[in-house]
């Protein structure tokens, strides 16, 4: 059984798969920091190890080239980056969304991420400040009649959102006429789109554009119904390390590290850099 096959399985069962890689495994990034205080690499990785939770299909996170076989992602590469300049290992820990990923990092499960910092996610973890900005759309399927953000909000349309997402927390509370569909996974969403099960599908442009590749003649609309504001994303408790995990963010945006991960990526869909 290959390793991609075994992976997607997994992925499908709802589980976690933990992949494992050396701190040194990736040298796309070689931040020049100073000898890392021992409190500092206890607070960040307790374990020893830094864990890095990723879900897949958003550039923000974890994606995979389908020619090469070669990974992104800037949650993936930022979590190499900050285990080199700690000094530790990396495990990657794969979740099928990014709401579980959260929930793994509120259990302790994985020491970092990168994603939305939202008022709602910083009462459970801490966040360092903002890193990148990013469009907030929806895509629809090929004839759709929707052609922007307000035509979405109608009495008969299907609305899908990531289940546990941000989006669907903030949609919930703006769409009044649509009938709001959480879905289980990008996956699902991608094959509700191609069935015809959904008349559009809403989160960040990032993830919108990796979707539209996979449904034939859809698109992402033009306009936008709000903006991410992604960010490095810990445990609470871990005071010791912000500080430096702060400056640690606050340099990869500086010195053009975040830029060049999400160009890797893919990324697209980008707002005013913060």
């Amino acid at each position: 059984m290959s390793w991609p096959w075994l992976l997607a399985v997994l992925m499908a069962l709802g589980g976690c798969v933990r992949t494992w890689e050396t701190g040194g495994a990736s040298s796309r990034v070689a931040p020049a920091f100073s000898q890392v205080a021992p409190e500092v690499q206890q607070a960040l990785a307790p374990t020893g190890v830094l864990r890095v939770g990723v879900y897949s299909g958003s550039p923000t996170s974890w994606v995979r080239d389908t020619h090469s076989g070669a990974t992104y992602g800037v949650a993936f590469e930022l979590g190499h980056a900050l285990g080199q300049a700690l000094g530790v290992p990396v495990q990657v820990v794969t979740y099928p969304r990014v709401a579980e990923v959260i929930e793994g990092l509120k259990r302790f499960e994985v020491d970092m991420t990168f994603t939305n910092a939202t008022a709602a996610r910083a009462k459970v973890v801490d966040f360092t400040p903002v890193m990148v900005q990013l469009e907030l759309g929806v895509l629809v399927p090929a004839h759709s009649a929707i052609t922007r953000f307000a035509d979405v909000d109608r009495a008969g349309v299907r609305l899908g959102v990531s289940q546990g997402s941000s989006s669907q927390g903030v949609l919930g509370e703006r769409i009044k006429l649509a009938r709001l569909l959480p879905i289980p996974s990008l996956d699902v969403a991608q094959q509700m789109l191609q069935r015809g099960e959904l008349d559009a599908f809403a989160t960040n442009k990032g993830i919108l554009f990796e979707l539209s590749e996979t449904v034939p003649g859809s698109q992402v609309l033009k306009d936008r119904w709000g903006v991410e504001n992604l960010a490095i994303a810990i445990p609470k408790g871990r005071e010791a390390g912000r500080a430096y995990l702060n400056d640690f963010a606050q340099a990869r945006v500086r010195e053009g590290d975040v830029k060049r991960m999400s160009e890797r990526a893919g990324l697209r869909g980008l707002a005013q850099t913060p």
